[in-house]
């Protein structure tokens, strides 16, 4: 099907990143003739803007006065583009042919449906899922992340157990196609996030907004991760930590959020004691500091909570999992997504 109308734009934000623009871009150019791609540049200090008009003239770039991190470095590119759609697309993502066409198709003919995720595969380990997504996410009882083909650090093979179309509570901001306006109807992505937990925190609004989330696995994109700040690095630990803990306060009902944030601040702290026995002392460091700067903005966030229009309790989100995965995965032994024995709820909405 090509997409004329409406209107595709990819959308990768860059910060000192040339050498993956150099990498990747070629696919998403080669791969997407329904989008317009366009590259919005966070104050690189490499030679990334130079580059693209050099080798790309065609690319649409955007820049951005200063490196205003994930959050409002998109908020402020994407009030430059005019789209039906917007791709969020990560820089160190390598995508297939025909990937938008599943996603496009899906949304075009599902209006409550806001957003969605392709199948995330490791770049490095093409037979795995990549951590970043995986196939679709979900929250646990106390609010932690995992993903279907991702369990902490467990990432499964890819055996075609995800070949399917089904929601989900969050789709990965690695790679995300999302209705512009939806996007703004929600605000936007979380300033105060600066990056990470963001598009948990957004498609949680969306939720709330009576919207869906899904995973479209007949999607597929490959996708290297860590590509700004690795796997293990104090201050991905600290915005984790501090962005996990403001997520649930501002989002979680009334009725819910003094008992799952209190128990979640609590695993918090055997995770740093975890880390403490290992001698990781920056990610110790990372997670105290974390808690420190989300007492200190409580205030902040108490004023969030009331531009939550509505905050619907738990067990009314979907994708939202009632067992505590922290208990399944490391007391139970469970390692697989399969092993939990969530509910599939796999039929598109009317």
């Amino acid at each position: 099907m090509a997409y004329n109308s409406p209107k595709v734009a990819v959308v990768i934000l860059n910060w000192n990143g040339r050498r993956w623009l150099e990498q990747f871009l070629p696919s998403v150019l080669q791969n997407s003739p329904e989008a317009e791609i366009v590259v919005a540049d966070n104050a690189s200090q490499d030679d990334s803007v130079s580059f693209l008009r050099a080798q790309y003239p065609q690319v649409r770039l955007i820049q951005l006065p200063e490196n205003l991190g994930f959050c409002e470095g998109y908020n402020q590119a994407l009030r430059q583009v005019e789209a039906t759609y917007y791709v969020l697309l990560n820089s160190d993502v390598e995508v297939t042919p025909n990937w938008l066409v599943p996603m496009l198709d899906l949304l075009e003919k599902n209006p409550p449906i806001a957003a969605c995720q392709p199948k995330i595969k490791s770049f490095h380990q093409r037979t795995h899922f990549e951590h970043a997504g995986a196939a679709g996410g979900f929250l646990d009882a106390h609010g932690y992340p995992f993903c279907r083909g991702r369990l902490f650090d467990t990432v499964e093979e890819d055996r075609g157990q995800y070949d399917d179309t089904r929601p989900v509570f969050w789709a990965t901001g690695a790679c995300l196609l999302i209705r512009a306006e939806a996007y703004w109807k929600a605000s936007g992505f979380e300033k105060r996030f600066f990056a990470h937990m963001e598009e948990i925190d957004l498609c949680w609004r969306l939720q709330n907004l009576g919207y869906h989330i899904y995973y479209q696995g007949h999607s597929t994109v490959y996708h290297v991760g860590g590509g700004t700040l690795p796997k293990s690095n104090p201050r991905k630990t600290f915005l984790n930590f501090r962005n996990g803990a403001a997520l649930l306060y501002k989002n979680l009902a009334d009725a819910e959020v003094d008992k799952i944030l209190y128990t979640r601040l609590v695993l918090d702290g055997v995770a740093a004691t975890q880390y403490f026995l290992k001698g990781e002392w920056k990610e110790v460091k990372a997670i105290y500091k974390a808690h420190r700067a989300f007492l200190a903005d409580k205030p902040f966030w108490k004023e969030k909570r009331k531009e939550v229009p509505v905050k619907k309790r738990t067990h009314e989100l979907t994708g939202w999992s009632q067992q505590s995965v922290v208990w399944e995965y490391f007391v139970k032994g469970k390692k697989e997504f399969s092993a939990l024995e969530i509910p599939d709820s796999a039929a598109l909405p009317a």
